[in-house]
């Protein structure tokens, strides 16, 4: 059975870090890049950060480029996500996904339930 599991999220005021981690099992975790993916109130999911298997690359969202940075420990199967200078805008719900391209144009996906961020004063 796969697992997803995230952490870390909480109430911070602007301005302020937090780290969110991913722990997962059920899967061979380097076989698969591992994204986060962040859900405001009333709007659609979006890719925040991405991370290639091996952990050789990684992309952003414009919007955290220079502030966030995902990282993973694959003897650990986790993925983080460090966020620093967050601002109200980054409040939402935050998910990890496992993803791996398979034959024939499909892709295995898994899903974390998500972590709650919410950047206030």
């Amino acid at each position: 059975q796969v697992q997803l599991v995230e952490s870390g999220g909480g109430l911070v005021q602007p301005g302020g870090s937090l780290r969110l981690s991913c722990a997962t099992s059920g899967i061979t975790f380097s076989n698969y890049d591992m994204i986060w993916y962040r859900q405001a109130p009333g709007k659609e999911r979006g890719m925040v950060a991405v991370i290639t298997g091996g952990g050789g690359r990684s992309n952003y969202a414009d919007s955290v480029k220079g502030r966030f940075s995902i990282s993973r420990e694959n003897d650990m199967n986790t993925v983080y996500l460090q966020m620093n200078s967050l601002k109200p805008e980054d409040t939402g719900m935050y998910y990890c996904k496992a993803y791996r391209r398979r034959l024939g144009n499909t892709s295995e996906n898994y899903w974390g339930q998500g972590t709650q961020v919410t950047v206030s004063s």
